[in-house]
């Protein structure tokens, strides 16, 4: 896995949300974006990350400041985990893999003995310009969204 390098542009992407609207990097030109990785819809781990950026999502509001989760699970399944803990904040499908890939989150895991691909818990904070401001690549899922917001304050 090769994580982007702060300072670098960040690659585009277009995808669609939990509604199924279109969802493009270049709609948020001029504003900041938290664009965190989750491995999977409705896991613990994945849950509490969520949960904590719902749970503070007003106050990256204040900052004008969107977050958008991704992970490789289809739109339908992120409406499910969406509405299922009321979370305000949109999930980008990527089925294809295209995005982890370009963003250097797609890699070899273990689990259990057992090896596979999946996806990294990563989050990138994406400045004005479309650059990376922020790389975060260990996370711990409760505590997280404070971590950003705290990182947000210092950009």
């Amino acid at each position: 896995m090769s994580l982007l390098e702060q300072g670098s542009k960040a690659p585009a992407f277009k995808t669609i949300d939990q509604d199924g609207k279109p969802v493009s990097l270049s709609d948020f030109k001029g504003k900041k974006v938290v664009l965190y990785f989750y491995p999977k819809d409705d896991t613990p781990g994945c849950a509490k990350e969520a949960c904590a950026f719902r749970d503070h999502f007003s106050k990256f509001q204040k900052l004008n400041v969107e977050v958008l989760g991704v992970s490789v699970d289809d739109e339908k399944k992120h409406k499910k985990f969406a509405e299922k803990y009321n979370l305000p904040f949109r999930l980008l499908a990527d089925a294809e893999k295209k995005i982890v890939r370009d963003y250097g989150v797609w890699a070899k895991k273990k689990f259990m003995g057992k090896e596979y691909m999946g996806t990294n818990r990563v989050t990138y904070i994406i400045d004005e310009e479309g650059k990376i401001a922020r790389v975060f690549a260990k996370v711990k899922p409760e505590t997280h969204a404070e971590e950003v917001l705290q990182a947000l304050q210092t950009l």
